[in-house]
């Protein structure tokens, strides 16, 4: 039997390779838009944003584990006042521009990442933790929520240093460590909402060797005169400046502003 030619052996190899690589630009170029579209209709403040809290027992503990069991939805409630009452003062109208939902306890861990990690662990890292997220939730949402966060609730009791929260943009989804506490729910809230305003493109004005705010942005009013005591917190400045060198936490989002800058990085001013 005649053999074909050798040329006519392999033609779509070239052909199949180019489109395997379209079909990846392709996706790459949808997965792009998709979190560009997300971003952008996160921040235009023309409807409510659904956040969606999952607890997590975070050490383990039977305290931590007693606490989630009898959490409820009225625990975030200041989060939905605080961001309703901060956006009204920029000069929108929404009505609830933050809609706080309460879902199921995840029984597992999400990934962890050290502070001193390099640019491509935590690109590592944050591939991970969009697989984790996936993997948590599906199934477990029947409305998609636009931002998850996760908190992750440690023994009240001890007040011992909890590792630094996080949130992340690409994604739209947040990691807080917090006090499994009624007495230090208020304080919570506060974390809870300084990640989530970092999903929503927020950046840090405190200075991460201290923990102190920076002047003028981190200050909720830079323009006081004296300017010392500071009688309430910029939210992603995170702390009520008592001077210089000391700022206490605010005990609840009752003490805390969106300041201009921030206001400008999630579009609630041009």
């Amino acid at each position: 039997m005649a053999q074909c030619p050798s040329h006519f052996v392999f033609p779509a190899a070239p052909m199949f390779k180019k489109i395997r690589v379209a079909i990846l630009l392709y996706v790459l170029f949808m997965v792009a838009v998709g979190t560009w579209l997300t971003g952008v209709r996160s921040t235009d403040w023309n409807n409510s944003l659904r956040v969606k809290i999952y607890p997590i027992n975070g050490d383990g503990s039977s305290v931590s584990a007693n606490y989630i069991s009898k959490l409820d939805i009225d625990a975030f409630t200041g989060i939905e006042a605080f961001v309703s009452r901060e956006v009204e003062r920029y000069g929108h109208d929404l009505v609830r521009p933050v809609r706080i939902e309460l879902g199921n306890p995840i029984h597992e861990q999400p990934p962890t990442i050290d502070s001193n990690s390099s640019v491509v662990q935590v690109m590592f890292w944050s591939i991970r933790m969009r697989l984790w997220v996936w993997d948590v939730t599906n199934g477990n949402d029947k409305i998609t929520p636009d931002v998850r966060m996760f908190v992750r609730y440690h023994n009240g009791e001890t007040l011992l240093k909890l590792d630094d929260s996080v949130g992340v943009r690409k994604g739209m989804f947040g990691i807080v460590n917090a006090y499994a506490s009624r007495r230090l729910e208020g304080q919570n809230n506060v974390v809870i909402a300084h990640e989530f305003l970092h999903t929503l493109g927020a950046s840090d004005k405190y200075d991460l060797a201290t923990g102190l705010p920076i002047l003028p942005h981190g200050y909720a009013d830079p323009d006081r005169s004296p300017l010392y005591p500071q009688k309430k917190a910029e939210i992603m400045g995170g702390r009520i400046p008592e001077s210089s060198a000391v700022a206490l936490k605010p005990m609840s989002l009752r003490y805390v502003v969106i300041g201009p800058a921030t206001a400008q990085e999630i579009r609630l001013t041009d």
